[in-house]
C-alpha cells in the first residue's frame, strides 16, 4: 500500500491510543460551531480562518488537497508529513481561530466557538480518495448555498479555478481527472454518498472494510462495528 495513505486519527472525544506512526495518511477533517452556532457571517470571517490557518500550515507545513467552509462548519482533506503535524496543525489553527473570532465580536470570556474536538477520519487510496474530495468540494452545492460548486469561493475547487490561494493546496497525490470540476457537479451515487455519512456518523476510516478495520487497530481507534444489516431481537424486531 502507497505511503500516502498511512497516517493518524481522532475520533470525537476519544483520542487515539499511540502517536508513533501516524505520518503520511490523508484524513477528512471536521469541525462545526457549538450547538451550530454560525461560525461565518460575512466574507470577512471566511477570510479570516483561511489567513488563520494558512498562518498554522506555515509553522506546521501540511499537506492540505481539499476544503470547504460552511456557515457552520468546516471540512479538510489534509496529509500530515509528521507525527504528531495533524494535532498541532488543527490545534495552532482552531485555538487562534476562536481568539481571533471573538475579539472581532467584543465577545472574550463568554464560551466556546467550536463544538469540541475535531474529527478525523483516514482515508483510503485512489477512488476513496476521489470521493471524499468530491463530498467535500460539493458542500455547498449539496446544500443549495449556488448552483455550481466553483462558485461558491470559500473552497478549495473555486480557489483552483481562480487560481487564488489563501490557504496552500498541495498536489494531489494520484491524478486529477480532467473532468474534476464535472464531477464535483454531478450528484454522487447514493451508495457512495451513504458510505461517506457512514464514515462521518460512526467515525470510522473510509475504505474498504478490510483497510478500515486494519486501519483502525493499527491506530488505536475503538472496535468498529460492521456496517452491515441491524440485528434483530428473537423477537425480530430491528434495533
Amino acid at each position: 500500500m502507497s505511503f500516502f495513505w498511512q497516517g493518524t486519527c481522532k475520533r470525537e472525544g476519544v483520542p487515539i491510543r499511540r502517536q508513533e506512526g501516524t505520518a503520511g495518511y490523508v484524513f477528512h477533517v471536521i469541525n462545526r460551531g457549538v450547538r451550530r452556532m454560525t461560525l461565518f457571517s460575512d466574507a470577512g470571517d471566511y477570510l479570516a480562518w483561511l489567513r488563520t490557518f494558512a498562518e498554522a500550515q506555515t509553522r506546521v507545513p501540511i499537506d492540505v488537497f481539499a476544503y470547504c467552509l460552511m456557515p457552520n462548519h468546516f471540512h479538510l482533506v489534509i496529509r500530515p508529513r509528521r507525527d504528531g503535524d495533524l494535532a498541532e496543525f488543527m490545534r495552532l489553527g482552531t485555538v487562534t481561530h476562536s481568539k481571533r473570532w471573538h475579539e472581532s465580536r467584543g465577545s472574550r470570556g463568554t464560551g466556546a466557538v467550536y463544538q469540541g474536538r475535531y474529527r478525523a477520519f483516514p482515508v483510503a487510496s485512489e477512488r476513496y480518495f476521489l470521493n471524499v474530495c468530491r463530498y467535500v468540494e460539493a458542500n455547498a452545492l449539496r446544500a443549495a448555498l449556488v448552483e455550481h460548486a466553483e462558485i461558491w469561493p470559500w473552497s478549495s475547487l473555486a480557489a483552483r479555478c481562480s487560481n487564488c490561494h489563501l490557504l496552500g493546496l498541495a498536489e494531489w497525490p494520484i491524478p486529477r481527472p480532467s473532468d474534476w470540476g464535472d464531477r464535483v457537479n454531478q450528484a454522487p451515487p447514493a451508495t457512495e454518498l451513504g458510505a461517506l455519512r457512514l464514515s462521518v456518523r460512526r467515525s470510522r476510516p473510509f475504505g474498504p472494510e478490510v483497510w478500515a478495520r486494519s486501519t483502525a487497530a493499527s491506530l488505536g481507534i475503538p472496535v468498529l462495528r460492521s456496517p452491515g444489516r441491524p440485528r434483530k431481537t428473537t423477537s425480530g424486531v430491528v434495533f
